[in-house]
């Protein structure tokens, strides 16, 4: 039987914090109900969560995100943390055989990382996407998906972009380019 799963990229407090170092601030905080709610409903229906999850080190020559924003989501520090509920839920349930927490250096969940064997060893065909930025690492995670033949669900409550004109893009590509299904 096919599976499905939800994908929480970077929910982390460098992405979503007032303080975050690369936050999108209060519409980022605003998804912190739904995701967790969307979680509890995939764990409750026997399906999977996986948080794909920056991981980068201080003043790392070699990655090309160095030059581009300054640190953020740096191994071992609050900025990497879970936002809210978000922390809470995946102590409470990452003992939970269907619930990852997943390092990725690139802004596709895909790159450089294992997901793709991972998820077809467990026959999910449907992936659905929330988190952060709509715009940027959900949206390379998205492409790759689609190239990868998996089924797309964007959840609209639970994505959030740098900006307005960065969603209102996003969510466009998401169903006219990728095919994704939108959910309210």
């Amino acid at each position: 039987m096919d599976k499905e799963a939800l994908l929480i990229i970077d929910y982390t407090n460098d992405f979503v914090a007032d303080k975050g170092a690369l936050t999108v601030g209060k519409p980022g905080q605003l998804l912190e109900n739904s995701i967790v709610n969307l979680a509890d409903q995939f764990v409750k229906n026997n399906n999977w969560v996986i948080l794909p999850t920056d991981l980068h080190h201080k003043n790392d020559p070699y990655h090309p995100e160095t030059k581009l924003f300054p640190p953020h989501n740096l191994a071992n520090t609050w900025g990497r943390k879970f936002y809210g509920k978000l922390q809470t839920w995946y102590d409470q349930n990452k003992s939970n055989n269907q619930v990852y927490m997943y390092n990725k250096t690139r802004y596709s969940a895909f790159a450089g990382t294992d997901l793709d064997l991972r998820l077809r060893e467990r026959n999910i065909k449907t992936l659905h996407l929330v988190g952060v930025c709509t715009d940027i690492c959900v949206l390379h995670t998205a492409i790759d998906a689609y190239n990868l033949n998996y089924n797309v669900v964007i959840h609209e409550s639970g994505v959030a972009a740098t900006n307005d004109d960065g969603q209102k893009f996003a969510l466009n590509h998401f169903k006219n380019c990728l095919g994704a299904k939108i959910e309210k």
